[in-house]
């Protein structure tokens, strides 16, 4: 139960009788005659204002086998702001989905709103719809008008389906003669901290390899993925590898809601789903493994759960283990059937550099078409939402001097009637870029194939028109998004004529594009946002094929759930997944030269960190601690920056310490093994440490903290503390690179400038000494 409302309690007959005859009076009195609308006005107000706190619910009877309540705020279903009803039907709603796997036997939608003191409560209410079928009729007494208002509306379990649309709309008058139907006065908000609370039962479903990857992950279900792996031994390196391909495959699915990998060994969850890795000789506790043909990936009954299923990666040998996880990884949606041997699997092109599903391809222009759905191009009416375009950079682009990325807009309109003040706005990550204005048909603009177009268009049809326009880069960080609102201006007629005819459209044209192609890669390193956000460096090849993972000898099951956890984040950041990643234990030196490295540790159990104190700007082992600091975590802005990172932050103190705390940090410097290779430390004073490390990159506000290269992590705070740029990655062309050098060391400019300076001091004296000698020679 939510903390702000109170326990249920059992709603007595005699009041649902009440309330069932006051909704139909709300239903009924629109049609009446103004007498009776008066003589019911004083009595109906009264009853109205009676359910002013959360409507008291029936005490919900004893849970069906397996069933589970949970909730979920209008915010984490995709309201960034609270939704705003504005006008005589405003309306404005979220979309939620069921699992696969569940069916709702309970839905209740728990509503903060206000509504504005202008509403003649005969008139008005606020209509919740579930999938455009009403679900309840919230009434708007003139008492409470203007308060934050609390109410626990059930919805019925039959309007849910899978997919499903949750809706709120403001019926809304504020006079009995003619009104605005755009007026300031109607108005209603619902806030985003709303919640929905579900109540669903399992549903059976076949131990079927072809529904993969349900119900291990659903799409359907928004909330953050959590997937138990099982190992049936102290995993090797080898299994270690199978167990990252998978999780990474799991991370890039669940995407934007995150996930999580606990690990165990030798010890199956007690319900739930899981996936369990094993080797031919292995086992797993109340499971009888099939005999392996070879690679081998199964979907099993839980042993212990009736409603849990166990999805099965098994192999003979180590080699086998990783091609049986490849082959889930990539060929998932052509598996079937419960079992499957998987007798070949063969890379058909190799990943090259930046080319991760995720991010926008460097070597050509995106559509938008690409990156969202047609659907979602399209709006309509007076107040729509933003057309929002998603995309991923990578983030060592390298735009010094450059306008910013060139964005080819192509877009058509509702005409306008007449030149108003209608427009499109453009903005990128809430950062308004610029605004174009919508025209009239017999008002376009001449001069372009576009504008002439645009007045051959026949009537009531969009209007073509088209922009190309730069995106300056420090306005787009790793993870972007492009907003495009239509703001039409309503046309007033005059009093008792105004009709608003809500005819209007907008769109974005999806052969639109954004292009990339023509910047660089070169990035000052260590960057720890490039990490956090894209799971650079590692992720430049999606495949991790260059990327070793440092393990203690022997890890611990906080080890392992770390390590999973980061693959994840890695799968999430590419879309892709790893399989060609590495693991190797601290002693194994030559597999880790001229390879990145993400290095994983707690307490003194990886002792490569200790061979490399001297490179490190953080050393955490049990209760000793030792932080480097910089001015880096006091700053405010760098006005002197012109490049898309905050400049180098060198440390200025070194603060050593003891105490009892289950701290985190993760660091980044450049590899003692190899020059111009990175390595992320990711380490913790004790094992549980490690859990926070991975919680604060999969948390959408934490993870903007995690900058520079060193960063630590203190349960649920994350301070940047030094940004110690040392090496860079990437590269730039000769005269570029010249530039970029001079521009960055004054003193080397001027001294340049000296020379060149003497030089050609130098060169006219010997051309004019020269000339004089000439003329000082006979018969010259």
């Amino acid at each position: 139960m939510h903390p702000s409302f109170p326990a249920p309690a059992s709603l007595p007959r005699t009041r649902r009788a009440r309330l069932l005859s006051v909704a139909l009076a709300v239903a009924l009195l629109g049609a009446m005659a103004p007498a009776a609308q008066d003589a019911a006005a004083a009595p109906r107000a009264r009853d109205a204002a009676a359910p002013a706190e959360p409507l008291p619910v029936a005490a919900p009877a004893e849970a069906a086998a397996g069933s589970r309540t949970y909730t979920l705020t209008l915010r984490q279903l995709g309201a960034v702001y609270p939704l705003q009803l504005r006008g005589v039907q405003g309306t404005a709603g979220v979309q939620f989905s069921i699992r696969s796997d569940e069916v709702v036997t309970a839905a209740r939608l728990k509503l903060h709103y206000a509504y504005s003191p202008a509403l003649i409560p005969q008139l008005s209410h606020i209509k919740v719809l579930v999938n455009d079928e009403v679900a309840a009729a919230i009434p708007v007494p003139a008492e409470q008008a203007g308060q934050n208002l609390q109410r626990e509306i059930a919805l019925p379990p039959r309007l849910i389906t899978e997919f499903n649309r949750l809706n709120l709309q403001l019926i809304g008058h504020y006079t009995l003669d003619c009104e605005d139907p755009a007026h300031s006065s109607l108005w209603a908000n619902a806030g985003n901290d709303s919640v929905l609370e579900l109540t669903v039962a399992p549903v059976a479903q076949a131990a079927d390899l072809a529904l993969l990857p349900q119900p291990f992950f659903d799409r359907r279900d928004v909330r953050p993925l959590v997937l138990p792996i099982v190992f049936a031994g102290a995993p090797a390196a080898g299994t270690l590898e199978a167990a990252g391909t998978i999780s990474s495959w799991f991370g890039a699915l669940a995407g934007y809601r995150g996930a999580r990998f606990p690990a165990a060994v030798g010890e199956i969850p007690a319900q739930g789903n899981a996936v369990g890795v094993a080797l031919a000789g292995e086992a797993l506790p109340g499971l009888a493994l099939p005999a392996l043909q070879g690679p081998t990936v199964a979907v099993v009954p839980h042993p212990n759960d009736a409603h849990g299923r166990l999805l099965l990666v098994l192999g003979r040998d180590a080699k086998e283990l990783k091609t049986a996880a490849a082959a889930l990884a990539l060929g998932a949606p052509a598996l079937s059937g419960p079992l499957a041997t998987i007798t070949g699997l063969q890379e058909l092109k190799a990943r090259k550099p930046y080319d991760a599903p995720n991010w926008l391809a460097s070597d050509r222009p995106v559509k938008f078409g690409e990156l969202v759905e047609q659907d979602a191009l399209d709006v309509a009416g007076y107040y729509p939402d933003r057309i929002r375009v998603n995309f991923h950079l990578p983030p060592d682009l390298f735009a010094w001097r450059s306008k910013g990325i060139p964005v080819d807009l192509k877009y058509r309109y509702s005409p306008r009637p007449q030149p108003d003040k209608s427009t499109l706005n453009i903005s990128a990550n809430e950062q308004f870029l610029r605004s174009l204005p919508l025209l009239s048909q017999s008002h376009a603009a001449p001069g372009t194939l576009d504008r002439l177009a645009a007045k051959a268009v026949p009537a009531g049809e969009l209007v073509p028109a088209r922009e190309q326009f730069h995106i300056p880069l420090f306005k787009l960080p790793a993870q972007a998004q492009l907003q495009f609102h239509y703001y039409y201006e309503i046309v007033k007629e005059g009093a008792c004529k105004d009709v608003l005819l809500d005819n209007v459209r907008g769109t974005v044209e999806p052969d639109s594009t954004i292009d990339i192609s023509g910047f660089p890669h070169y990035l000052a390193m260590p960057d720890l946002a490039a990490f956090a956000n894209s799971g650079f460096p590692f992720t430049r090849l999606a495949d991790l094929s260059e990327t070793t993972v440092v393990l203690p000898e022997r890890p611990a099951a906080a080890d392992l759930s770390a390590y999973l956890g980061l693959l994840g984040h890695l799968g999430r950041a590419s879309g892709y997944p790893a399989t060609a990643v590495r693991v190797a234990a601290p002693q194994q030196t030559d597999q880790l030269k001229g390879r990145d490295l993400l290095v994983i540790g707690s307490g003194d159990d990886q002792p490569l960190l200790k061979t490399w104190a001297n490179a490190l700007p953080a050393s955490l082992s049990g209760e000793a601690k030792r932080l480097r600091l910089s001015d880096f975590a006091y700053r405010v802005f760098h006005w002197w920056d012109t490049s898309q990172r905050d400049g180098a932050q060198p440390g200025r103190n070194q603060v050593a310490f003891r105490s009892d705390s289950a701290d985190a940090v993760i660091a980044g410097f450049e590899s003692p093994l190899s020059s111009g290779r990175s390595v992320v430390a990711v380490v913790a004073s004790r094992s549980e440490g490690l859990a926070q490390a991975v919680d604060a990159l999969l948390d959408a506000e934490r993870v903007k903290e995690i900058q520079g290269s060193t960063a630590a992590i203190r349960g649920k705070r994350v301070d940047s503390l030094v940004a110690e740029q040392t090496y860079h990655v990437g590269r730039l062309g000769p005269l570029t690179w010249l530039q970029w050098q001079l521009s960055r060391s004054p003193f080397l400019l001027t001294l340049l400038g000296v020379a060149a300076a003497v030089l050609v001091a130098i060169l006219l004296y010997l051309s004019l000494r020269g000339r004089a000698q000439r003329r000082l020679r006979p018969g010259e």
